[in-house]
């Protein structure tokens, strides 16, 4: 099952999981942003278990890669769309619309909200941060 409009959450920082267990970024792999240049369904075969989160992979090199430095690849605040963060809330984010700046993975919940959000990249980038931080902060 995948949602892919903003169900926006206002609760603590964890990771963005699916509402059917606890599978980080839909399935998606999160090394083949970076590697494939695109999004790909990871295998439930080939997983990683990292925040209590299980992340699925395209291949067994992927998922390494991933174990050997989890943060270089996961998405940042913790997997939630970009363009809420930007706004201080938290929604679940659609794996199909990302981007990646500076070396680091930036989901959206929607079309809509990545049209918004990279109107000013920079800037919401910088609000996301200092949002993400009062999350952690809660916790």
């Amino acid at each position: 099952m995948i949602f892919s409009g903003c169900d926006v959450k206002n609760s603590g920082p964890s990771l963005s999981k699916t509402l059917i267990g606890n599978v980080a970024i839909k399935g998606y792999d999160s090394v083949a942003y970076f590697k494939a240049g695109k999004a790909l369904k990871g295998d439930e075969s080939i997983s990683f278990k990292w925040h209590n989160a299980i992340w699925y992979f395209a291949s067994k090199k992927n998922r390494d890669l991933f174990a050997a430095n989890p943060v270089k690849y996961a998405p940042q605040y913790g997997g939630y769309c970009a363009w809420a963060m930007a706004g201080s809330r938290k929604a679940h984010t659609d794996p199909e619309v990302w981007k990646i700046v500076n070396g680091k993975l930036y989901l959206n919940c929607s079309k809509a909200a990545f049209e918004k959000w990279q109107k000013d990249i920079p800037g919401n980038i910088k609000k996301a941060d200092v949002n993400w931080q009062k999350f952690a902060d809660k916790n």
